[in-house]
């Protein structure tokens, strides 16, 4: 196996060569296939469990990708990489990849990430170097700002006197070495929480990348980082962390250690001590993206409220007291002039609009969701829009849209994703005309 295998979401890993070239599975060592097995069957002490699924398949052992994307550590040093589903079959897997990151920018942890220092145009690059090379080049902009400093307090046996002098370390160490000092003094080092803690990812990333350039360019920032000794805590650095006046320049490089050295983020898994995950659920990336960029599609006058949780569906009522049951939250509202006008809710699922007997892929749950919704914040008038990936298939809006009872219609839509940033949600004219509150998608 090469240094990475890359896979899409659902897709399977398999151990047999032989069934795995006949089925179109993933080929990983059966060392490693039986590292995730184990950590899928411990579902107290793995969330890898959430991301994988093992199964039995024709008498074959196997283990399927779920909704998930990122990369998956395995023991043998090697990793396996996972792209959304939806790149499959529409684009390269270079331009799968692009889309992702620039899906993952609008995550609170990845806005840092900065695709015009990253050549993936001219170069076969997996998710985990890309994110390594992303990582050292923030390093190597603190390095190039230079690393800051503070006073350390330190305890020394010298030759001469410096600082304070420690009584009961001279009682302790020089009754018979009358000639020396021990001293309690004060250094102005590099050695602090925030230096040590780079270093520390440095030396991590460096048993991880493969590629030339990442590796050379790790060795060249621990050259910067010789005088700053190793992180003897991470957690203990972690807390120490002070950024003081004038230190933003190392912001960038912090929130990657912190991803490094912890193997995992707010959304993502984690494998293991000794092979940590790095995966992010794609509903919750594919939301956070289509709640980014909605809101540059809004007319004046409107804005996006996200995850609002102001409905219940019902209330039980006591004697005592009355409460309400299972929270109403939808994905997206948009709101103009102090009024709801729209609800929306993301589902990252594939439709197939020349399906219509098996409902175009639709689910009766997500609509059942939807009109709830109409209900409790539209008072059962108005408009209720379902967001879909676009696909090569689903590139423009369901034909026609869905009445509920009165005045409560839905529309079905291709959210277009484009690794230049571009796309945006695709309305259908009768939309458009029957309310200015979303503008057309930019860029087709």
């Amino acid at each position: 196996m090469s240094a990475y295998t890359t896979v899409f979401e659902f897709d399977f890993l398999c151990f047999n060569k032989e069934v795995a070239k006949t089925r179109g599975y993933a080929y990983i060592p059966k060392s490693d296939f039986d590292y995730l097995s184990n950590k899928v069957s411990q579902d107290e002490q793995s969330n890898l469990s959430n991301a994988l699924k093992w199964q039995r398949k024709q008498g074959t052992e196997i283990i399927q990708v779920q909704n998930y994307a990122g990369v998956i550590f395995v023991p043998s040093g090697q990793h396996v990489e996972v792209l959304p589903k939806t790149g499959k079959a529409s684009v390269s897997v270079e331009e799968t990849r692009k889309i992702f990151l620039t899906m993952l920018r609008t995550l609170g942890d990845f806005k840092h990430i900065q695709w015009e220092n990253v050549d993936i145009d001219s170069q076969k690059i997996p998710l985990l170097e890309v994110f390594i090379r992303q990582f050292l080049e923030s390093v190597s902009h603190v390095v190039k700002r230079s690393l800051r400093s503070e006073y350390v307090t330190r305890e020394d046996n010298l030759l001469f006197k410096k600082g304070k002098l420690s009584a009961p370390g001279q009682l302790r160490h020089n009754l018979v070495l009358k000639h020396r000092f021990y001293c309690e003094f004060d250094e102005y080092l590099k050695d602090r929480a925030e230096n040590r803690l780079l270093k520390a990812a440095l030396l991590k990333v460096g048993g991880y990348c493969k590629s030339h350039h990442n590796q050379k360019l790790t060795n060249e920032l621990l050259f910067g980082f010789d005088s700053v000794p190793e992180s003897k805590s991470f957690s203990n650095d972690l807390q120490r962390v002070r950024l003081t006046r004038g230190m933003d320049y190392y912001t960038s490089a912090l929130e990657w250690t912190k991803l490094i050295l912890n193997g995992l983020s707010p959304t993502s898994v984690k494998g293991g001590q000794n092979a940590p995950s790095l995966l992010f659920p794609m509903e919750q990336v594919f939301e956070s993206f289509v709640a980014s960029k909605l809101r540059q599609q809004l007319s004046p006058g409107c804005h996006l409220v996200t995850q609002s949780q102001s409905m219940n569906l019902v209330k039980h009522v006591t004697a005592e007291r009355s409460m309400g049951k299972f929270n109403l939250r939808p994905d997206l509202i948009i709101e103009q002039d102090g009024k709801r006008k729209v609800v929306l809710d993301t589902k990252w699922k594939l439709l197939n609009p020349v399906a219509p007997e098996n409902k175009y892929g639709l689910s009766q749950q997500d609509f059942y969701q939807m009109y709830a919704y109409g209900q409790k914040y539209l008072n059962g008038k108005g408009t209720l829009i379902l967001i879909y990936p676009a696909t090569d298939c689903f590139s423009e809006p369901l034909e026609g849209h869905f009445v509920f009872d009165g005045e409560l219609k839905l529309w079905v839509l291709p959210y277009v994703i484009k690794a230049n940033g571009e796309g945006g949600l695709s309305t259908p004219e009768e939309l458009r005309n029957h309310s200015s509150f979303v503008a057309e998608r930019s860029g087709g």
